[in-house]
């Protein structure tokens, strides 16, 4: 099942009403995928900008095109076994900002197509690397060839990769054998929906807050008027409103907050520019979640 998959499930269920998800789970992976109704698919973006956390397993000593168990396992000779010590030692430099390649066997875009497409159709080509946060790689199981791991890390940072990297550093090579995405920002795996759940019962019940999607951004609350000023598409009227959470006081241009009524529910998204807050993203009335 893919993540497409998933969101075609709600999507026959809301005959007319988007949804679109945030984040792409590879096929062999299972978890946490959260989904966008309605409004709140103009929300995905910032659904991606909180860190993920992942349950990861590797095997030492094989490697597959894919980085996966998904295309052909070759089994690597003579090369080195690790110690605990030389595999904590890679992990700790493959953390902080670093440099990746992503697998060619991945869904980013090459050129105008994925690129998992390009390889199938048996295409050479360069992946480019990029940069991306890894908060946390802790290993919690070594027994060789076995490696498991809890990963927390940036959008668009490769599990497969981090493995691959990880035994690289080594001296040797690896594949992932399961992936699991125990949560994405305050979305974890305790409360998340099986497929049956959403396939066969009503989903308005299931449907939680949209300003839980931006819980990372300052937050702004607003009386009626104001909220109003919003929706018209007027600046805050207060041009130095204070913003719970913010790095500063003085908040600097581009920086955005989430703007809440007096209910604590999302109104809008607002954009500093110069000084004032403007609005970004707006949420009537009708459309709130």
């Amino acid at each position: 099942m893919t993540s497409r998959d998933v969101v075609n499930v709600v999507q026959r269920r809301y005959r007319g009403v988007k949804v679109g998800h945030a984040g792409t789970l590879d096929p062999l992976a299972n978890g946490v995928l959260v989904l966008g109704v309605g409004p709140a698919v103009r929300l995905v973006p910032y659904v991606q900008q909180t860190s993920k956390r992942y349950h990861a397993s590797f095997r030492l000593g094989a490697w597959s095109p894919s980085g996966d168990t998904e295309e052909e396992i070759t089994e690597a000779q003579d090369r080195p076994v690790p110690t605990l010590c030389q595999l904590q030692d890679a992990a700790a430099r493959l953390t902080g900002d670093i440099d990746q390649t992503p697998p060619a066997y991945s869904a980013i875009w090459i050129a105008g197509q994925r690129a998992y497409d390009r390889v199938r159709r048996g295409e050479q080509f360069e992946v480019p690397s990029r940069r991306v946060r890894v908060d946390s790689f802790v290993l919690t199981r070594y027994a060789y060839p076995e490696v498991e791991a809890e990963i927390s890390c940036g959008s668009g940072t490769y599990i497969r990769s981090l493995g691959i990297d990880l035994a690289r550093q080594c001296g040797t090579v690896a594949l992932m054998t399961g992936l699991r995405r125990v949560a994405v920002g305050p979305f974890s795996i305790d409360s998340a929906l099986p497929i049956e759940v959403l396939r066969d019962e009503p989903i308005e019940p299931l449907l939680r807050p949209a300003v839980h999607g931006v819980m990372h951004l300052p937050q702004i609350k607003l009386d009626t008027d104001d909220v109003q000023r919003l929706e018209f598409g007027q600046p805050l009227a207060e041009p130095d409103h204070p913003a719970s959470g913010s790095p500063t006081s003085h908040p600097t241009p581009g920086i955005e907050a989430a703007v809440l009524d007096q209910f604590g529910r999302l109104r809008g998204i607002v954009k500093r520019d110069r000084d004032r807050w403007r609005p970004y993203r707006v949420f009537p009335r009708q459309g709130v979640l």
